[in-house]
């Protein structure tokens, strides 16, 4: 019954998405001109504190509009880069922390998100410290895995050097690759007013196929476990 109810809350959430896509196209919006216009505006006077505050959040929507900003010679590729792996520091360090001092909220964590804890908790068993670097890119683990490495006796320093490299190497991945396909990015845009439907299809096929990837990672890494014992 409960994957009966998560699966019907997951396609109502993929109509959602399409529905919105459909409306703003529908109503002669722009994503091309709005993202544009909202860089226009602020990106160079607020940018690099939106990159900052918005890389704590660890999103890599803001790293590609950062991306595009360069591209078009409105950021400095170098100084957008090391903002942006400052704040996906700090976002990290702030999830180290609540790990390993506060307690009730990771019990509150635990009790909603156990099978997650434990995945993270095999994987820290397995890949040790590059575990770290990997979990940039693994979607629902971003704030679990920190915690999880938090609750542990793992050096605290060890970590804050750890994570502020992989930062980095987050930022210049996700920012250079912006910002050397920034025509291609913009072309995409200006592709996808024209067919929302298609580019519709598009965001809730990858979306489905990125959460069911990571759903049968998790099936597979606990029936390793459950088999060994």
């Amino acid at each position: 019954m409960k994957k009966s109810l998560k699966f019907f809350i997951f396609f109502a959430l993929l109509c959602l998405i399409a529905y919105v896509i459909y409306g703003l196209m529908k109503n002669d919006f722009s994503l091309e001109e709005f993202i544009i216009g909202i860089w226009n505006e602020h990106v160079e006077t607020w940018g690099y504190v939106i990159l900052f505050c918005w890389s704590i959040l660890e999103g890599e929507l803001g790293l590609i509009f950062a991306g595009l900003a360069a591209h078009d010679g409105k950021m400095s590729v170098a100084l957008a880069i090391f903002v942006a792996g400052l704040g996906g520091f700090v976002g990290d360090q702030i999830y180290f922390y609540i790990g390993r001092y506060n307690k009730s909220y990771i019990q509150k964590k635990l009790h909603s998100q156990r099978r997650k804890f434990a995945v993270a908790h095999l994987l820290l068993q397995k890949f040790g410290w590059p575990i770290i670097f990997i979990q940039r890119y693994m979607y629902g683990f971003r704030t679990i895995i920190p915690m999880s490495i938090g609750i542990t006796r793992y050096s605290a320093k060890k970590f804050a050097l750890i994570n502020l490299i992989s930062a980095w190497v987050w930022a210049a991945i996700t920012i250079l690759l912006a910002w050397y396909f920034g025509d291609l990015i913009q072309s995409f845009l200006k592709w996808a007013k024209e067919h929302w439907y298609l580019a519709a299809l598009l965001i809730v096929s990858f979306l489905s196929l990125l959460l069911f990837g990571f759903k049968q990672m998790e099936k597979a890494i606990l029936k390793k476990k459950e088999r060994k014992k």
